[in-house]
């Protein structure tokens, strides 16, 4: 019975490689997305982001109160008859994007509530599985110029895998680490694009809805790992493949407006990789190498007497040569010790205790980390 798993994940991984090799990695693929993600072989892709267009349905211009004009709104690309076309036009291309999706790989949608809803329908209907929506909390919001509204300040994000019993790559670990050892939300707060991220040419913006690039940074550091493929079928001026290109991950477009391709081109080149090191990614506690505390000591990460403390100093402890605590008549493990001082049943040493550390005061797991990095193969 081992051997013949065995077997077979030797076979689904040369399958793997094998439909790697027919993938246009690192293209964007010209003309329409449907069309495009028609060329690709099915079970390829690691991840899916999709930013679709909105169907904003204005009906009209849309200007600040000194005239000038607001982007997006009137873009023919943004422009459908009706609802029905539009949802036509979205089972269409989900219906690729759930072929060319690995059944281990997710897909994340992002939209307004004018769209977002019909489209978290359809991917139900569709036999994907909804795993998180996510809320994207701009930080710099544009105003409601008529003040007839709530400011819109948000957007959301649909995250779901291929179905209610399917694996998924969730990096915990790194969320946690990326959100200061606490557990990442679903509400995220970050600034829309601006400044020197914001492609411009001729003194006008490239394109009207640039998406921010911490944002990819925080989805593709949290469902994808090194050398993994994501796909873009709205690929815009390149936010994703930027992030790919500096996070290690391949990436595949669709884009059928030359002026994004090309500016999306010229982004990416400049995009510079991350070093090994820095792409490497907090794993979760399933997936990490086991690592004592006392591992740490003898290899002279962390030295005998050094000072340990909660994180917010009222606790302390010294570190014995063995690679356990004592804190006053108390001593044992860094798990022990931290669960007598605080009178609980239980304690998570290596984010409980921390230690100052090159100038910066971190919990012991982030020198575990460091060791696990330094001594990878």
């Amino acid at each position: 019975m081992v051997q013949l798993l065995t077997k077979e994940r030797t076979r689904a991984r040369a399958a793997a490689k094998d439909l790697r090799g027919e993938l246009p990695l690192g293209r964007i693929l010209d003309g329409d997305c449907i069309e495009a993600m028609r060329s690709l072989p099915s079970a390829s892709v690691d991840m899916i982001f999709a930013d679709p267009p909105y169907n904003l349905q204005l009906g009209g211009d849309l200007s600040r109160p000194d005239g000038s004009h607001v982007d997006a709104v009137t873009d023919h690309w943004d422009q459908f008859d009706s609802f029905a076309a539009y949802d036509a036009f979205s089972r269409a291309w989900l219906t690729e994007a759930r072929r060319v999706l690995k059944p281990s790989g997710s897909l994340w949608v992002i939209g307004s509530y004018h769209n977002i809803f019909r489209l978290g329908a359809m991917l139900q209907d569709m036999g994907f599985w909804i795993l998180n929506d996510i809320v994207w909390r701009k930080a710099n919001p544009m105003p409601n110029f008529k003040g007839t509204r709530f400011t819109n300040a948000h957007e959301t994000l649909i995250w779901c895998s291929t179905g209610e019993k399917a694996k998924y790559t969730f990096n915990y670990r790194a969320m946690k680490t990326l959100n200061d050892e606490l557990q990442m939300r679903s509400d995220w707060v970050l600034p829309i694009c601006g400044g020197q991220e914001r492609l411009k040419k001729e003194g006008h913006k490239v394109h009207p809805t640039q998406k921010p690039e911490a944002l990819l940074y925080r989805v593709m550091l949290a469902t994808t790992n090194k050398g993994d493929v994501v796909l873009d079928p709205f690929f815009g001026t390149g936010t994703t493949g930027a992030v790919a290109r500096r996070l290690g991950r391949e990436w595949i477009g669709c884009e059928r407006e030359s002026l994004y391709r090309d500016a999306a081109l010229e982004r990416i080149e400049l995009a510079l990789p991350l070093d090994e090191s820095a792409i490497t990614t907090m794993q979760s506690p399933k997936a990490a190498p086991k690592v004592a505390f006392g591992t740490l000591v003898e290899t002279g990460w962390i030295a005998p007497g050094a000072q340990l403390f909660d994180k917010k100093r009222r606790l302390q402890a010294h570190v014995r040569a063995d690679g356990s605590l004592l804190s006053g008549t108390e001593s044992g493990s860094i798990h022990g010790v931290g669960a007598k001082l605080q009178g609980a049943p239980s304690c998570n040493g290596w984010t409980f205790w921390h230690i100052e550390h090159e100038g910066a005061f971190k919990p012991i797991d982030a020198l575990r980390q460091l060791y696990l990095l330094a001594t990878e193969d």
